[in-house]
């Protein structure tokens, strides 16, 4: 298992051999500035953050970097994912619902904080649990958001539950959940992303379309399933 400590110090590697600060790599590829320094890397109460998959992989797009290239920058560690003469803390658990359950949040709700680590995966207390077919609920870190309003109509109804598969890859014309960094939290369909901002097309027509820059961005995740 990989550590905090491990991901982080080959973030810092990456920028170090294109002769960039962290700062410097986040801007290049797009993301806030601020995404890697150091003071983000643990959040004001002390738990630790992680990296979402999604910076992840727009710093290697970004400095043209593969996957395996990143994984050699991984500093050595045992079989447990301690590095080499300390002890790596763990990351807070996520909720983890048993069987065919999984975790369920009101749209109103989501916008909150304390519900999602940086990822975009849920974490901390005050979800519920709704039963779900095994073909959603089995793939990794997967949840549920209650649709609250009549905002997405005609496609989204008052009740609908959307399941939601964070740190699955998005593309062009997928219906997905964004979260920005001052809390609100949207159903929309992606129209295009660049290394600097998102173009997203409202559900209802009688709401606008929007363009985010990047920076404020939260995270981003596809909408997989609907009941309806």
């Amino acid at each position: 298992m990989l550590s905090h400590e491990q991901i982080w110090e080959a973030i810092d590697r990456l920028a170090e051999r294109h002769d960039l600060t962290p700062s410097g790599l986040a801007r290049r590829a797009g993301l806030d500035p601020t995404s890697f320094n150091k003071s983000k890397r643990l959040s004001a109460d002390g738990r630790l953050r992680w990296p979402s998959t999604e910076s992840i992989a727009k710093v290697l797009d970004a400095t043209g970097a593969t996957m395996e290239q990143f994984l050699a920058l991984l500093p050595p560690g045992d079989a447990s994912g301690e590095r080499t003469g300390e002890r790596a803390r763990q990351p807070d658990s996520r909720f983890q619902p048993h069987g065919g359950a999984i975790p369920l949040l009101g749209f109103a709700q989501a916008g909150a904080g304390g519900f999602f680590d940086d990822g975009g995966f849920p974490a901390g207390q005050g979800w519920d649990v709704v039963e779900f077919p095994a073909a959603p609920s089995q793939k990794s870190g997967v949840y549920a958001l209650e649709v609250q309003g009549e905002s997405m109509m005609p496609l989204y109804r008052d009740g609908d539950v959307l399941i939601v598969e964070p740190g699955a890859q998005v593309r062009r014309n997928d219906r997905v959940v964004v979260r920005t960094r001052e809390g609100e939290v949207m159903a929309k369909v992606l129209l295009r992303q660049s290394p600097r901002s998102i173009e997203l097309m409202s559900l209802n027509p009688e709401h606008a379309n929007r363009t985010l820059d990047l920076s404020d961005v939260e995270w981003i995740a596809r909408i997989i399933w609907a009941s309806q």
